[in-house]
């Protein structure tokens, strides 16, 4: 494991009812990198989520921030989830300034503070709309601006892009990997699409097993961002095959 990192988790295990979701969990995120965790559905990835995130208690492990232990407590981490959930009643500035006020700032001050990102986040001209005028692309950088507002540094997002077509999706990547850059944000994702994981991360955790656990950490050498065509290169290709094999190896049909 790194000896340099942002975000760790040790050892952790979770159970339900009897039942152990996963077990003996170790991953870390350093800054400024970007981790994929894939696994087949059922394998605890979101559950594995709300435990790095502080809402729920590990049966057993420990989560660190910076060095410092975090488990079980929430708020330290920026969690996105699948859909973007902003608010019908309130306005795009007012969505993305919630987190600000969450951690009792004034209105005015909130909605300052979000305002500057408005152009970083491409979505200047929206402050004062409703989210049912947005596109899903646009709505998605304004969930992933409210996460950011609400993060220390390092962004757990679950599945962030799977509602988008697929040129969309193209293009927030594009657009993601550059602001994570310029704002220095980190991030764990999760997600089921391989072709994403490939062209994203800079590694890829594998979770899979019954419990599952990490069987295999998979680092992309191919500096971000990937050129268009790297999708239809033998290395792309090289990566899939492996992953897939990883899947299958470990109880994936």
């Amino acid at each position: 494991m790194s000896e340099s990192f942002l975000l760790k988790a040790e050892n952790l295990s979770q159970k339900f009812s009897g039942t152990t979701i996963f077990k003996d969990v170790n991953l870390y995120l350093a800054e400024g990198e970007l981790i994929c965790l894939l696994g087949v559905s059922g394998a605890g990835k979101t559950t594995l989520f709300n435990v790095l995130s502080g809402l729920q208690m590990p049966r057993s492990g420990h989560v660190f921030l910076r060095e410092k232990e975090i488990t079980g407590e929430a708020g330290h981490l920026a969690y996105m989830l699948q859909k973007d959930l902003l608010l019908p009643y309130r306005t795009v500035l007012d969505n993305a300034a919630l987190p600000l006020l969450i951690h009792g700032e004034t209105k005015a001050h909130a909605r300052e503070k979000a305002a500057a990102f408005f152009p970083e986040f491409g979505v200047s001209g929206t402050e004062n709309k409703w989210p049912s005028q947005l596109s899903g692309g646009m709505r998605q950088r304004v969930a992933l601006l409210r996460t950011y507002l609400s993060s220390e540094g390092a962004a757990l997002l679950d599945e962030p892009f799977s509602a988008l077509d697929t040129i969309t999706k193209s293009a927030i990547h594009h657009w993601y990997l550059n602001v994570m850059e310029k704002i220095k944000l980190s991030t764990l994702f999760i997600t089921h699409d391989i072709n994403e994981a490939i062209l994203l991360s800079d590694r890829i955790y594998i979770l899979s097993g019954t419990p599952s656990t990490i069987t295999a950490q998979i680092k992309i050498t191919q500096s971000r961002p990937r050129s268009s065509d790297f999708p239809l290169t033998s290395t792309f290709l090289d990566y899939k095959k492996q992953i897939l094999s990883l899947l299958k190896l470990n109880g994936a049909s």
